[in-house]
């Protein structure tokens, strides 16, 4: 226990799945955790829930893809807690299609928020992590960002910009003495509510034939017929992973990318 104890976070993404788990999982060891999200209902579910724990949360509403927004987010946190020295960058969407269907609106909705959001999180949060003289950026990234994947074109790409920033990011922190080091996690079929929002329809899906009932990507009929753990992973694996980039005992880890697939990439 303990072992993030006085540290302030900010968790985006945070109502749910690997954002909620990171954000349990940061408080139970001791940090301050700022729980940002859209969703207005199901965050303060989740400060309920830390704080029942014992831990210390606080909910904000972001847009993480608002540059005016993020400014708000890092004073928010800094006004609740103290300055910020673990920032997640979670929040993501997963959108589905071929190249030749999909469209730009949606293509340029999805790296928003994917990508562009990263850069924002990391850029505003420095001026924070140099009041406490650094901190650990964790970039949620996705096997889909190491290897592509079939009608998730746009997904890949935003996934794989995360990676590259991530390793560019902690050369230039290292290089400049700002000691804050970042790094990125890259989850494999992961049961949370995103796979719900992925429809399986269509003879030409690549998934189509892996749907479940509900006609939406089953991640348990993924993960048995692609990775060889034969289940998928639980979001607080995942956390686990993060919780450890974020604390001191990865000092000598930056610009490095945890894979966490149950062996899928292997």
């Amino acid at each position: 226990m303990g072992r993030v104890s006085g540290k302030v976070a900010i968790v985006t993404g945070g109502a749910s799945g690997i954002g909620r788990a990171c954000a349990e999982v940061l408080a139970r060891e001791g940090a301050k955790v700022l729980v940002t999200d859209i969703d207005e209902s199901r965050g303060p579910e989740v400060v309920a829930a830390i704080a029942q724990a014992g831990g210390a949360a606080a909910f904000a509403r972001q847009d993480v893809t608002s540059e005016d927004g993020w400014i708000a987010t890092v004073r928010e946190a800094e006004a609740a807690f103290g300055p910020v020295s673990i920032l997640v960058n979670n929040a993501g969407v997963g959108m589905t299609g071929w190249i030749w269907e999909f469209s730009l609106a949606d293509w340029r909705k999805q790296n928003a928020i994917n990508l562009d959001a990263v850069f924002l999180g990391t850029k505003h949060v420095v001026p924070s992590m140099q009041k406490v003289g650094g901190g650990s950026i964790v970039n949620i990234s996705s096997i889909a960002g190491i290897e592509g994947a079939p009608f998730l074109s746009g997904y890949s790409a935003s996934k794989g910009g995360v990676r590259l920033f991530t390793k560019a990011a902690a050369i230039e922190f290292a290089r400049a003495g700002r000691n804050i080091r970042v790094n990125s996690v890259h989850p494999g079929v992961i049961e949370t509510p995103i796979w719900g929002k992925m429809p399986a329809e269509g003879d030409n899906n690549p998934y189509s034939r892996l749907r479940g009932d509900d006609a939406h990507v089953d991640p348990q009929q993924i993960a048995r017929r692609t990775t060889p753990m034969r289940r998928p992973g639980k979001p607080e694996e995942i956390a686990n992973g993060v919780l450890f980039l974020a604390s001191d005992e990865s000092s000598y880890m930056t610009g490095t990318e945890l894979v966490i697939d149950g062996g899928l990439t292997a």
